[in-house]
């Protein structure tokens, strides 16, 4: 199994020469695997698990300004995001291709959803943010702790705990780019009071997974984002959180897998 990194520059809206980092690996089914607030490496062994254990062709870009990657001025919301990614399905010509976010990536899935490419063929909402719920509001992540946020996100979070000092000097450097960059798409609310009236227009076919245990998004406000989808289908996932891709992998590919083969388009 081999794996190639590359950077496309690529225009979305007011900003041309983007340049996002892309990892590709695996031959067949084409995945676009989003990442969430966490940064690539929340997403990194799912892909690998994805793309080695099924036929699958995993494409996972790092959105610009995380992991010490340069973003624009000009890009700075979920929907250029969405954008950015359309043209690189395009620039790729990829066809059927499943869309699979967790977090901040299941929103910038969902906006890529309404831009009704032709080259989609399903999407899959992982534990998405995005939306806003009465009721059931999104963990004011910007003012947690690390700890905090481990508490919030696992069904058993002392598995996950993070010290940040014992982190790769690497990864340490990349984390206030990150958190910056997290602002300027999602803002701190991670909420746009709009989108769930948006997405009555999504026609292609949706799964919206949701741990359990989840915290940061309970399963309430999953349910409301299934609900608003009217291709959605709803399903609970057992004994995971907000990162199921971390935490219960296996669980987590037998869902995608699934339902990508349900979907998929006939050559």
């Amino acid at each position: 199994m081999t794996s190639s990194t590359r950077t496309n520059a690529l225009t979305s809206g007011g900003a041309s020469g983007v340049e996002v980092t892309v990892v590709e690996q695996g031959a067949g089914h084409p995945f676009l695997l989003l990442h969430g607030g966490g940064g690539p490496q929340t997403v990194t062994g799912f892909a690998d698990l994805l793309a080695h254990t099924k036929p699958a062709r995993v494409i996972t870009p790092t959105h610009p300004g995380f992991a010490s990657t340069h973003r624009p001025s000009a890009l700075a919301s979920v929907g250029a995001l969405a954008a950015l990614y359309i043209a690189l399905l395009d620039e790729m010509n990829l066809t059927d291709v499943t869309l699979l976010g967790n977090s901040i990536g299941g929103w910038i899935a969902a906006e890529m959803a309404l831009l009704q490419s032709p080259r989609v063929s399903a999407v899959v909402l992982v534990d998405a943010v995005g939306i806003v719920v009465a009721g059931h509001p999104v963990a004011d992540f910007f003012s947690l702790t690390l700890d905090q946020v481990a508490q919030l996100s696992y069904y058993d979070p002392d598995k996950f705990r993070i010290d940040p000092a014992t982190l790769p000097p690497a990864v340490q450097a990349a984390m206030p780019g990150n958190r910056a960059s997290l602002a300027a798409y999602a803002g701190t609310t991670f909420g746009d009071p709009g989108l769930a009236r948006r997405l009555t227009d999504i026609t292609v076919p949706t799964l919206v997974l949701w741990g359990e245990a989840d915290q940061i998004g309970d399963a309430e406000y999953g349910r409301a984002y299934a609900a608003a989808i009217p291709t959605a289908q709803f399903r609970l996932l057992s004994k995971t959180g907000h990162l199921p891709q971390l935490e219960t992998p296996g669980q987590l590919l037998d869902a995608v897998w699934d339902f990508a083969a349900l979907q998929r388009r006939p050559s």
